[in-house]
């Protein structure tokens, strides 16, 4: 499989953060460099002139029509660094899941949104409770849907992009998990590769609830990760570890507090799916000058960084990049490391590991120092 990047534009946008300053050396670097994303939510991932668009065609009534006018009520802008505000921004997203084809739409837009910032290999994951319930949509139905534009749209955007189902704390109905467990177990293979525990922590920390379909999953040979420690301290990683048996954790940032959950997360080898951005703006960390990913990182811990929800923290990878570098104060070399994290935690299958751990060595060598760090 060839991964040429069909998409190639000039990025222009300068979101300094604050107290961060970076060169456009650094953005050329960080753009150009080819990137795997394993944390993105498709539910995070919508085009604003695309909600738009949907929503004068179906009738959806909205704040405004007009996109900037619309952007505070789905994006972060000045809004002060809040969990349960970030949260609330996807209660109007999940508006928009009006039709197959819209579904569809925004499922191929957020692959090729992640072929123009060079991302070679991407996981998207989904909440098929989430594109369903507007329209009482069967669950099997837009699980299809989106396999569907996948399979169609990896080959055109030259992403080798895997799936994977997520389950929402919020849910009462504990059979709702087994259903969607029973949907990655079917349709398990190229395509849908993992299932994720997600949602509001702070008011729904029980992972035990879910140890029955987490079970189930892990016996099918389905990957596991689960968003904990992002906002919680480090014993939601510890129960994520005991009920679920994760191979991933989503975000994870404050293992750094106990030094007995980074052992056992470095002794599992269990990977740290960090989100910059996304975790200033839900005030998981109270700047970036005092985000742990450095620590992390030196503590020889498997460290990847992600975009989470692109289109609500107005970010790109590239961002996440240069982010790390200029306004946390990660190494730069540090980057390729990640790179390197995020092929051996992939949820790839396996026969594809060694495709796209080459695939890095060859697309890493026009830059000076990548391949020593890379291995």
């Amino acid at each position: 499989m060839t991964h040429q990047i069909t998409a190639n534009i000039a990025i222009t946008r300068e979101k300094i953060m604050p107290g961060m300053q970076h060169s456009s050396n650094l953005r050329e670097w960080a753009y150009h460099l080819p990137k795997i994303d394993l944390h993105r939510h498709l539910e995070g991932s919508l085009r604003l002139n695309t909600l738009a668009e949907i929503a004068l065609e179906h009738g959806i009534d909205l704040p405004s029509y007009d996109i900037e006018q619309l952007r505070p009520y789905v994006q972060i802008t000045d809004d002060p660094p809040d969990f349960y505000r970030f949260l609330e921004k996807f209660k109007l997203l999940r508006r928009f899941y009006t039709s197959k084809e819209a579904v569809q739409r925004v499922t191929h837009e957020a692959i090729m949104d992640a072929a123009v910032d060079n991302v070679r290999y991407l996981e998207l994951r989904f909440n098929p409770v989430a594109l369903s319930r507007l329209q009482d949509f069967p669950l099997a139905d837009v699980v299809e849907w989106v396999i569907e534009t996948v399979a169609q749209t990896q080959q055109k955007s030259g992403i080798r992009t895997c799936l994977i189902l997520q389950i929402g704390r919020e849910e009462e109905d504990i059979n709702i998990a087994y259903e969607i467990v029973d949907l990655a177990i079917a349709h398990f293979g190229m395509l849908v590769r993992g299932i994720d525990l997600a949602g509001n922590e702070t008011k729904y920390p029980d992972h035990q609830r879910f140890t029955g379909p987490f079970k189930l999953a892990k016996q099918a040979g389905i990957h596991i990760t689960a968003h904990a420690g992002e906002v919680l301290g480090p014993d939601s990683i510890a129960t994520a570890l005991e009920y679920l048996n994760p191979e991933r954790i989503g975000h994870g940032i404050h293992a750094i507090e106990d030094p007995e959950i980074m052992k056992i997360l470095y002794n599992r080898d269990i990977a740290l799916e960090v989100c910059p951005t996304s975790n200033l703006q839900t005030g998981a960390i109270q700047g970036m000058i005092h985000h742990p990913l450095p620590d992390l990182m030196n503590q020889q811990l498997c460290v990847t960084l992600n975009t989470d929800d692109p289109s609500i923290s107005d970010t790109t990878l590239t961002d996440e990049y240069i982010i790390s570098v200029s306004a946390i104060g990660l190494k730069q070399n540090f980057i390729y490391r990640t790179l390197r994290n995020s092929v051996e935690a992939a949820f790839i299958p396996e026969e594809e590991r060694d495709w796209l751990r080459d695939s890095f060595r060859e697309w890493l060598t026009p830059f000076p120092g990548a391949l020593a760090e890379f291995d």
